[in-house]
């Protein structure tokens, strides 16, 4: 099983990286599903909680959070647009898939619901998953993946090294079954 996770304490830097790695993933030919946050996107409000996000390989971009209008601080995510999300993914092939990226393990997540069991399919089809967990849904995350995600820094280069031997790893594993 090869799952990974990167936190950041540097705001949007974790959605940053992996909007980026994506791309030049996707540029050299590596079979991406998941999602990512659409960096084109400029939210509408100062703590950035306003979001879309991009399913992997090509789209589309789905709005994820919804206008509760100005001075509401309550949480701004639309359970149903996770659930289009998540069965746009779903609906793909994860057989012809590399590498599995999710934007973040969130509350969603945390509470067995979003993306779980499209990352559980994932590692079942030994594809290998990298995951953006924020601080809060730290405990949540390490509980779900049972001690067995590697914690990556939030480093590009570390990401690539990550995912190069988590490809390797799942070729050798192909060529001994």
């Amino acid at each position: 099983m090869k799952i990974a996770s990167i936190t950041s304490s540097n705001r949007g830097e974790t959605d940053q990286i992996l909007s980026s790695i994506a791309s030049e993933f996707q540029a050299e030919g590596v079979a991406l599903c998941g999602i990512v946050k659409d960096q084109s996107h400029d939210s509408a409000f100062a703590n950035g909680c306003d979001m879309k996000v991009r399913v992997l390989p090509a789209g589309p971009i789905i709005q994820i959070t919804q206008n509760l209008g100005a001075g509401s601080d309550a949480c701004r995510l639309d359970p149903g647009a996770i659930a289009t999300a998540v069965s746009t993914v779903e609906s793909q092939s994860l057989a012809e898939a590399d590498l599995f990226i999710l934007n973040k393990f969130g509350p969603e997540e945390a509470a067995g619901r979003g993306f779980v069991s499209v990352i559980a399919a994932a590692l079942e089809h030994d594809i290998p998953v990298l995951v953006g967990v924020g601080k809060a849904s730290l405990d949540a995350f390490n509980t779900f993946a049972g001690g067995m995600a590697e914690a990556l820094p939030a480093d590009p280069n570390q990401i690539r090294h990550w995912y190069q031997a988590s490809s390797d790893a799942a070729k050798v594993s192909e060529n001994t079954t």
